[in-house]
C-alpha cells in the first residue's frame, strides 16, 4: 500500500486559516517575503514601492534615538507578532518592553502577545490596517498604535 502525504497549498490574499495552517503554509514558501494573518485571513503584500519604502525609513529613523537612549527597549522592523489564535501581524515597526513587558520571545524566534507600540505604513494596506488590524490590536491589548 503507498501512502501519499497531503500536498501544502500555497497561501492565496483571502485564505481563511487557523494559526498553525498560516504559519506551516508560509513556511512551505520561503520565497514569500511577507504574508499577514489578521482576523483569520490572509493578507499578502505586494511589491514595495517609494511610497511605503521612504515612510518606512522615516518611521525607523524616528524611533531608532529612542531605543538606543532606552535601555530595556527593543525596536524591531517587519518582525511576526503572534498575537493570538487568529492573528500573526507584520508590523512595519515596534516596540517592546524586554522585561516586565507584553510580549515574550519564543523559542522559534517570534514575538508572542502584543508588545507595547506598532507602526504601520498603509500606503497601499489602509483598508485592512484601520479596520481588522486596529481591532486585532485593541483586543490584544497594544498600547499605542500608529498608522
Amino acid at each position: 500500500m503507498t501512502v501519499t502525504m497531503p500536498k501544502i497549498l500555497p497561501l492565496e490574499n483571502g485564505d481563511c486559516l487557523t494559526r498553525a495552517e498560516f504559519e506551516q503554509r508560509y513556511e512551505a514558501m520561503p520565497h514569500l517575503k511577507k504574508a499577514e494573518l489578521i482576523e483569520g485571513v490572509v493578507y499578502m503584500g505586494s511589491p514595495v514601492r517609494v511610497i511605503h519604502g521612504r515612510p518606512h525609513a522615516r518611521i525607523m529613523a524616528w524611533l531608532s534615538p529612542y531605543w538606543i537612549a532606552t535601555p530595556g527597549v527593543d525596536l524591531m522592523d517587519n518582525t511576526t507578532v503572534r498575537l493570538d489564535p487568529d492573528n500573526e501581524p507584520q508590523p512595519d515597526a515596534l516596540l517592546r518592553i524586554e522585561v516586565g513587558g507584553q510580549s515574550t520571545i519564543s523559542e522559534d524566534g517570534y514575538v508572542e502577545g502584543a508588545t507595547e507600540f506598532i507602526a504601520e505604513i498603509a500606503a497601499s494596506s489602509a483598508s485592512y490596517d484601520l479596520r481588522d488590524k486596529l481591532r486585532a490590536y485593541r483586543r490584544n491589548q497594544v498600547q499605542e498604535y500608529l498608522v
